[in-house]
């Protein structure tokens, strides 16, 4: 079905959805390299009056990726709640927007509307959202998850504490996590990338991370980021798996790039919950996403990258995860090319994961080789702290000496808790005011860091070099 405007006094015609929904996107280099991207301002402008028109039924009625040979648009398809969906069944992307936008749209009306809403109906509404619009939207949404602590409550902002190491060495990964801590960073879950993805670095990482959980008695999870097959091998071997990570898209023939299925991913989270280690709660899965990941394994269909994006959370929602982040600047600028494209794509991501109701968090980062600096993630972290993001993820020194980009040091955190009254988890906050890290007022306390991490401090010291 081909699709019409007109602007600046010129008819466009856009032959089908996927045309129409690329064409409206706002700039980014991903859609300009799959060469489907508006050629003009004039088009896209075209292209988003055509798309506030569209009646939102219209997206039950076509397929973006064939629903034959994707796994993922199945998924959408069998998992919409019409019962849900029947609050705004009645309206176009343009009227939608307005609706969410009404104050009397309020939280639980949106958590109520989360089954009924598609990937790409939000997809399609957040084209023709300024930023204030999805952040005064995404602020409304509440998504809350829990495991050793409870995530995403209002006021809230919790942080992954990012120790990667370039070698896995359990004594850099130890110092960095304390020094994590230090600074009360580490609620969300204190996360390691690993450098190979071996069962036997799998298993040290996940032993380590639990040990010194336990010995401070650190009310919060851990999670090495390997693969999520190879966390079922650890699982079945005995170790200490907190949350199953893995790296997701929006396309079956991505997912495949990436080595999963769903039926994978079913068979990790059923082996996480057996295992019964949270106290608060058991959701057990951790995703990743990031604008561009399905256009470069060659698996995108023709579908602009925000709506690919948006496809990836359709998968997260079905596996109730603990955490969701996009990592939006980390694809690299062939994709989002410079820093008001990464703000603008955080925030998508962050206003539709929420939308369709999931625990949305932003590695706020970006490549050495792309147009921005750190001032640019400065506005993003302070814009996604406006709209709520549930959790971020910070680094020593701002700088991932493992994955080689850039990203937020614990002192920004700092920061957004001041600036913007931003708390952590309770159950964490409890924690730090006990180990006397924080006072009253969830400020640091000065010099009280060393005594507070001491039996860590200890293990480290015995620790040989891996």
């Amino acid at each position: 079905m081909a699709y019409k405007s007109t602007a600046n006094g010129v008819g466009r015609v856009f032959p089908d959805l996927k045309s129409l929904l690329a064409k409206a996107s706002p700039p980014r280099s991903g859609d300009a390299l799959a060469g489907i991207a508006a050629q003009s301002a004039i088009e896209r402008v075209a292209a988003q009056m055509a798309l506030a028109d569209l009646p939102l039924k219209a997206f039950l009625q076509v397929d973006l990726v064939p629903f034959e040979e994707d796994e993922v648009s199945r998924l959408i398809h069998d998992t919409h709640d019409p019962v849900a969906f029947a609050a705004i069944s009645h309206l176009t992307v343009g009227q939608f927007r307005e609706w969410l936008l009404d104050a009397r749209t309020t939280t639980d009306r949106l958590t109520a509307l989360a089954p009924g809403v598609t990937p790409e109906m939000a997809a399609a509404v957040s084209k023709i959202m300024r930023l204030q619009d999805l952040i005064v939207v995404g602020a409304k949404c509440s998504v809350l998850t829990a495991f050793r602590n409870r995530i995403g409550l209002a006021g809230r902002l919790s942080t992954r504490l990012q120790p990667n190491h370039s070698t896995d060495d359990s004594r850099g990964i130890a110092a960095s996590l304390l020094d994590g801590l230090s600074f009360g960073v580490g609620d969300a879950v204190i996360g390691v990338n690993p450098a190979t993805d071996s069962m036997q670095d799998y298993v040290r990482i996940v032993t380590l991370l639990d040990e010194i959980r336990r010995r401070l008695d650190i009310p919060t999870q851990a999670c090495c980021l390997g693969h999520v097959t190879t966390a079922i091998q650890a699982m079945n071997l005995g170790a200490p798996v907190d949350l199953v990570f893995q790296s997701i898209a929006g396309s079956e023939k991505a997912n495949r790039g990436f080595g999963i299925s769903l039926s994978a991913l079913a068979e990790a989270r059923e082996a996480a919950l057996s295992l019964g280690r949270g106290t608060v709660g058991q959701n057990v899965m951790y995703f990743e996403t990031g604008q561009g990941s399905a256009l470069s394994a060659d698996a995108h269909f023709g579908v602009d990258q925000q709506t690919m994006e948006a496809r990836a959370y359709a998968v997260a929602r079905q596996f109730k995860p603990l955490l969701v982040n996009t990592v939006v600047g980390f694809i690299g600028p062939e994709y989002l090319y410079n820093g008001k494209e990464i703000i603008r794509a955080g925030l998508e991501d962050h206003f539709c994961g929420k939308l369709l109701g999931l625990p949305m968090g932003c590695d706020v980062c970006y490549t050495n080789h792309a147009e921005a600096d750190q001032d640019d993630m400065d506005a993003l972290l302070t814009l996604l702290s406006a709209a709520g993001v549930t959790f971020v993820i910070a680094v020593p020194g701002a700088d991932d000496v493992m994955l080689n980009y850039q990203s937020l040091a614990f002192h920004d955190i700092l920061y957004v808790r001041k600036a913007l009254g931003r708390r952590c988890a309770p159950e964490f906050e409890d924690w730090l005011m006990r180990t006397g890290l924080v006072g009253a007022d969830g400020d640091l306390i000065e010099k009280a860091a060393a005594g507070a991490i001491a039996p860590a401090l200890a293990m480290i010291e015995s620790m040989e070099a891996r």
